[in-house]
């Protein structure tokens, strides 16, 4: 394994059918040796599978990378359980790098402000979601591939600066990326030959970020969206997510670090 790749490695990259999950599974392709393989999970089987015919045709796919789909929910313990299990299946002995990308996250009710949450199935339910499958997902990941001589374990979390900076009127993704970030700074603390990286890729153009400008309860946040928007301030997917790949390669970042887009 050297700094121009990521070795023969097994990729599990969640929330992968679209915008940046795509993004990394596409450039996540070009950066691991043949011999690698890519679990691809999301909600949508449609998107997922139209990615696997567009990898399996490229460069990587026609060198043998191996590419499996998981339509599954991670929100429910059976698919927590059908991604673990795909993964084990697509795992190889000659394998030399586990990377888990915890990409899936969804927006939540961005229309109303903490006094307005009273139901606790709503925040049951995102928080299921969001940060409940988040942590069982990346332990279950860790326990079925433990540390051992020549593998290498290298976990993500898809942050934001609402893990560290409070938005009106998104009490629900603040609080979830808030918990995703302190689960993996401790994850560090606790595995000091794992690999911890929390990266905030910035505001991308994508359809969360449309959601946000048309949903967001807060009007100046909401027209601060709108703005960037209209001045063409928002990042593609793919310039971030060519950064992200940058510092996996260099791997010179700090284990448990938040590194935002920003910063590099």
């Amino acid at each position: 394994m050297s700094s121009a790749d990521l070795g023969r490695a097994l990729c599990i990259i969640t929330g992968a059918s679209r915008g940046f999950g795509r993004t990394v599974a596409l450039q996540m392709s070009r950066s691991v040796k043949p011999g690698s393989a890519l679990v691809l999970a999301a909600r949508s089987g449609d998107e997922l599978r139209a990615l696997q015919v567009e990898l399996s045709g490229s460069e990587a796919g026609r060198a043998g990378l191996k590419t499996v789909c998981v339509v599954a929910d991670l929100s429910q313990k059976e698919g927590l359980e059908s991604v673990v299990k795909a993964a084990a299946e697509a795992f190889s002995e000659d394998m030399e790098h586990i990377i888990l990308i915890n990409n899936a996250a969804s927006l939540g009710d961005v229309s109303r402000f903490a006094k307005d949450f009273t139901n606790m199935a709503d925040v049951d339910s995102y928080l299921s979601f969001n940060v409940s499958s988040f942590l069982c997902l990346t332990a279950s990941i860790l326990q079925r591939f433990p540390q051992r001589p020549g593998l290498k374990r290298t976990v993500v979390n898809v942050s934001s600066l609402c893990a560290l900076q409070p938005f009106s009127s998104w009490v629900l993704y603040c609080s979830g990326k808030a918990a995703r970030h302190m689960m993996f700074r401790v994850l560090a603390q606790e595995e000091p030959d794992l690999r911890v990286l929390n990266y905030s890729p910035g505001p991308l153009d994508t359809a969360m970020q449309q959601a946000a400008r048309s949903s967001t309860g807060d009007s100046d946040l909401k027209k601060a969206f709108s703005d960037m928007f209209s001045e063409g301030k928002l990042l593609t997917c793919e310039e971030s997510c060519t950064k992200m790949m940058k510092l996996l390669l260099e791997d010179k970042y700090t284990s448990g670090d938040q590194i935002d887009v920003y910063d590099l």
